[in-house]
């Protein structure tokens, strides 16, 4: 009946076999829903369902309104059973139609999907509706099906005061992807990727490393943990053309070794914090953080200061948020002890707040401490961090700025093992899943763990669940590199999202700036597992930086041993992907100024299968908290794309993005740069001191996280610091210069004796080291000549 109703009107515009059952709401159900439709919703708001006779074709349509709203959404769905939510092949894609005139700008399509093992669950949503008087038509081609879903349910969210009336709904099952392409160079090379490493090597001891928006690259090395240059007021940046492979070295106005860094919604720098000053010979002070900040201009290559911060922060976060501003936390404050002032930089005034005008817990979070901005406007601290152990409780927590209370959430293994540890908001960030990979602890130098954890922070109430272990490659503990044992794992590694949707671990040592793993691999989200690729030659473990090109390809640079010396070796990663033929290429653009919500328009050389944008990287320590990877749902017709963009600012924060198209090879384009932002972007969003940036009525946001069990931790009684210890950097200040790490714990496999130590040193090339003082805490100076390791050392240890 349905079928023959639908053939005397207007028929959607499908092509093949449509799945969806009761497409124009002809046949009746119950409870007042058509057959095979159910209402769905959350929130405070004020609504109706209700079938009207203001169809497209044939004699009914579905009517949703809101007439109040406060919070959350209504949904008219697809129902989700067996009999009614159409059934899909994992791998596939699914292009939807409908038919909709709305009164309301905050509509969306919005897929969920079910998972045979974990049921039914929010997936993603697809295109945001314009205002429409009369009937149009919204198209929009699904991201490819996760592995273990065998069905999906969608229909239109409204999420703001007014109506949307839908009708005829379309849903036809994508062409397969074409066969595997043939392989552009060797066998291994196109399963597992190569490494080459630059004949030009990086003129600075760089330890940040941010990708400007022309396609160059900032590397920031400051004093570059060189006492020496930090006594000369010697302070260098370099910035990498990635087209020629050159550097041009840049002026630095103070020493921004291990400082912050973020772009900002213009594209410029901020780069916040950084080193006052060396530990004292003698141990008694540790590092100092300035106040300091400065913007660097990537169209002058210039630095230029801005007002201070309100404390010092060496080693501090920096988030960038919804409506553009940034929030900062810990790191070590101007007398070495650890900073409990957030700090906030407003993009509206263009400064660094007073305090009285953040919101303030008076905690410490450590140093880098991980912080991601999360689909509300809340921040998740992932439980990654540099330095000792972790915060106190469950080692992981959501910050929410506008109530000011941290909420602990539970599940992360080991949690005092996961300093230089790396964290990433996995492929796309519309998910909301994040991903902890591997960690040490500084203070106790045990070996490196294997350990990952993931969150879905989807969930009502999250928890880190067990990942797979990371894979284990060979380590040099002296003697050249062996394969890893037992439960060796890494630290200090790099994780890097590529346009293909898979997350490069890549990276690491096994001890405190010591003993480097040789082990790369891709992380997939779709199916949670590591495959092994191929391995950068090069060492790369404390100060090391991995970052992603525009070309596809991940640049690594660094490493910065406990010895003192540095990797000035620059090792460039070609991925699988760039070996399946030729790639598919971004021909036009209908603009590079995005806006939230937009609908905008490519054309394509070839058939593309999924499109995305990916901020540039701002990389130090194994962290980069504002690294995203965001899916753009796809209009298709034929090489002419229409790329649905995200309403809400806190999954896509302003500024410059890489536009990647892909293939359905998983071979991705160049990129191509665009800025998301701008006045109308930022319509609505709160711009002024004391407001986290979430969004207003114009995004559409979901209520996860919503029902964390912990209790929440109110503000603390206001102070001035937390006492942190002068070898906070696990390192042991009576021995050598300030820039050489001494450990302050031996690995466990070295004796507590001054013959072993001395040969650990000896063999991790240490050199010749100065007693600074005279107390001799590791017993590696028995004849007191005020030079450890001496061979009259030695003479006395064999007695």
């Amino acid at each position: 009946m349905t079928g023959g109703l639908l053939l005397s009107a207007q028929q959607p515009a499908v092509a093949g076999a449509n799945l969806v059952k009761n497409p124009g709401f002809e046949t009746a159900g119950t409870d007042g829903m058509p057959y095979c439709w159910e209402r769905s919703g959350w929130g405070d708001n004020d609504f109706t369902f209700a079938t009207v006779a203001d169809a497209h074709s044939g004699a009914k349509a579905l009517k949703v309104e809101l007439t109040r709203r406060t919070e959350g959404d209504r949904k008219a769905l697809i129902t989700e059973s067996a009999a009614c939510a159409p059934g899909v092949v994992a791998e596939r894609q699914y292009d939807l139609s409908l038919w909709y005139r709305s009164t309301t700008p905050d509509a969306a399509i919005t897929l969920f999907r079910h998972d045979t093992t974990a049921g039914w669950q929010y997936w993603t949503d697809l295109k945001t509706l314009d205002l429409s008087a009369g009937y149009q038509r919204a198209e929009v081609r699904t991201p490819v099906v996760p592995p273990g879903t065998d069905r999906i349910s969608w229909g239109v969210s409204v999420y703001g005061t007014g109506s949307v009336t839908t009708d005829d709904y379309g849903m036809e099952e994508v062409a397969p992807p074409p066969v595997e392409p043939e392989c552009t160079g060797t066998t291994e090379e196109c399963a597992d990727g190569k490494w080459e490493v630059l004949p030009t090597e990086n003129p600075v001891r760089s330890m940040h490393s941010v990708v400007l928006h022309n396609g160059k690259v900032l590397l920031i090395a400051g004093s570059g943990n060189d006492p020496e240059m930090f006594e000369a007021g010697t302070f260098t940046s370099a910035v990498y053309d990635p087209e020629d492979g050159s550097y041009r070295t840049i002026p630095t106005p103070d020493d921004m070794f291990c400082s912050g860094h973020v772009q900002l919604s213009d594209g410029r720098v901020l780069v916040m914090s950084g080193n006052k000053g060396y530990p004292s010979a003698d141990g008694t002070l540790g590092y100092q953080g300035y106040k300091d900040s400065y913007l660097f201009d990537p169209a002058t290559e210039t630095y230029s200061r801005t007002n201070d911060m309100n404390d010092g922060h060496w080693y501090p976060s920096a988030t960038i948020m919804g409506n553009g501003d940034v929030m900062s936390f810990g790191g070590l404050r101007e007398d070495s002890t650890g900073s409990v002032t957030a700090d906030r930089w407003s993009a509206a005034q263009e400064k660094w707040l007073p305090a009285w005008q953040v919101n303030q817990t008076w905690s410490y979070w450590g140093l880098y401490p991980a912080m991601i901005l999360l689909q509300d406007g809340r921040l998740f601290y992932t439980g990654s961090h540099s330095f000792g152990n972790g915060t106190p409780g469950t080692g992981s927590s959501v910050y929410d700025y506008d109530a000011n209370t941290i909420t602990d959430v539970p599940g992360l293994r080991n949690k005092d093992e996961r300093d230089q540890s790396a964290s990433v908001l996995l492929p796309p960030a519309q998910d909301q899943r994040v991903l902890t990979m591997g960690g040490g602890n500084i203070d106790s130098n045990p070996e490196a763990n294997r350990l990952t954890d993931l969150i879905d922070l989807k969930e009502p109430n999250p928890r880190y669940t067990p990942g797979p272990p990371l894979p284990q490659g060979t380590v040099d503990l002296g003697n050249g590199p062996q394969p890893q044992t037992g439960a060796q794992g890494k630290m200090y590694g790099s994780a890097v999202l590529l346009p293909d949707g898979k997350v490069l671990e890549t990276g690491g040592g096994l001890h405190n700036r010591a003993n480097t793993v040789y082990e790369s691999s891709l992380f997939d989200p779709l199916t949670d597992t590591f495959d092994p690729v191929a391995v950068d030659p090069e060492a790369r473990g404390y100060h090391s930086s991995a970052f992603l090109l525009p070309d596809g390809r991940v640049m690594t640079t660094g490493d910065n041993p406990g010895n003192g010396s540095w990797n000035h070796k620059v090792s460039l990663y070609t991925p699988p992907y760039l070996l399946k033929g030729p790639r598919p290429e971004i021909t036009s653009l209908s603009g590079n100024q995005w806006q939230y919500g937009d609908t905008q328009r490519i054309t394509v050389d070839r058939p593309i299968a999924k499109a995305e944008l990916i901020r540039p990287a701002a990389v130090t320590h194994s962290s980069d908290p504002n690294q995203r990877f965001v899916d753009l749902p796809l209009s298709v017709d034929g090489n002419t794309v229409d790329l649905n963009v995200t309403s809400n600012p806190n999954l896509a924060p302003p500024g410059w993005y890489m536009l990647f198209a892909v293939d359905a090879n998983g071979v991705p384009s160049v990129a191509r740069w665009v800025h998301l932002g701008g006045p109308a972007a930022l319509a609505g969003q709160p711009g002024e001191s004391g407001q986290s940036g979430q969004p207003g009525e114009s995004a559409h946001v979901h209520d996860f996280a919503g029902d964390l069990a912990k209790t929440p931790r109110k503000p603390r009684t206001e102070r001035t610091s937390e006492p942190v210890g002068p070898q906070v950097a696990g390192c042991d200040r009576h021995y050598g210069p300030a820039g050489v790490c001494v450990p302050t714990v031996f690995p466990a496999t070295v004796r507590a004796t001054t013959k072993a130590r001395c040969a650990w040193l000896a063999a991790n090339d240490y050199g010749r080291l100065k007693l600074n003082g005279k107390d001799d805490p590791l017993r590696l100076d028995p004849d007191r000549d005020g030079t450890a390791c001496g061979k009259g050392d030695l003479k006395r240890a064999k007695g």
